[in-house]
């Protein structure tokens, strides 16, 4: 699936095209002492692919970037156990978001130099607590950013200053941190294991 700015509406002439994909090792070569490995960058540039069962995992501790992948709205290739996956998406949804999105957030907030932003980082930082914001409101990803698009440029581009971008940042954590969540307390796990077991069992 297509990722990063093309996914969210953000893209500019000079946008890469993301790429993040799931693959399945044999389940054979899990009897081995050498196990296969949990992801694998390429073959394309800006390419990088999880082993089913890594994926999962970081879903299931809902990671914002994996997250991200179940529903980007650019899927390219798409193989029945994919397929099943996506159906499989609310399954990974707990209360955990909340952390996890404003975890993310603030590293990146950490990482920032007001006397000198990066601005797309600045930007991105903003775009994970909306992004969070809704998952927590509405129960499903909202990748695109849909009207806060030309917000979000503008602070790409350096046009807002950074006082005013600190403050939706501050003004979204806070929001973030008092939402009445609509997610479940805890993912699935369950459902998880069973598609894990039966994407072993199809791959001997």
């Amino acid at each position: 699936m297509v990722t990063g700015s093309r996914a969210y509406g953000l893209e500019t002439g000079g946008s890469d095209t993301d790429r993040r994909g799931v693959f399945v090792a044999p389940t054979p070569d899990f009897w081995r002492m050498t196990k296969p490995p949990t992801h694998r960058d390429g073959p394309l540039p800006e390419q990088f692919s999880w082993e089913v069962e890594r994926f999962c995992v970081l879903a299931l501790d809902a990671n914002p970037t994996v997250l991200e992948c179940l529903w980007s709205p650019l899927v390219e290739i798409v193989t029945p156990s994919g397929e099943r996956l996506r159906e499989l998406r609310g399954a990974f949804l707990s209360r955990r978001a909340h952390e996890t999105f404003a975890n993310y957030a603030d590293a990146q907030f950490r990482r920032l130099d007001p006397a000198a932003p990066r601005w797309k980082q600045a930007m991105h930082m903003i775009r994970l607590l909306l992004s969070g914001l809704h998952l927590v409101r509405h129960g499903d990803l909202e990748v695109r950013v849909g009207p806060h698009r030309d917000r979000l440029l503008a602070i790409r581009r350096g046009e807002v200053p950074w006082a005013e971008v600190d403050a939706w940042r501050r003004a979204l954590n806070a929001e973030l941190a008092a939402a009445d969540s609509v997610l479940p307390a805890a993912p699935d796990r369950a459902r998880v294991e069973d598609f894990l077991v039966d994407v072993r069992r199809d791959h001997l």
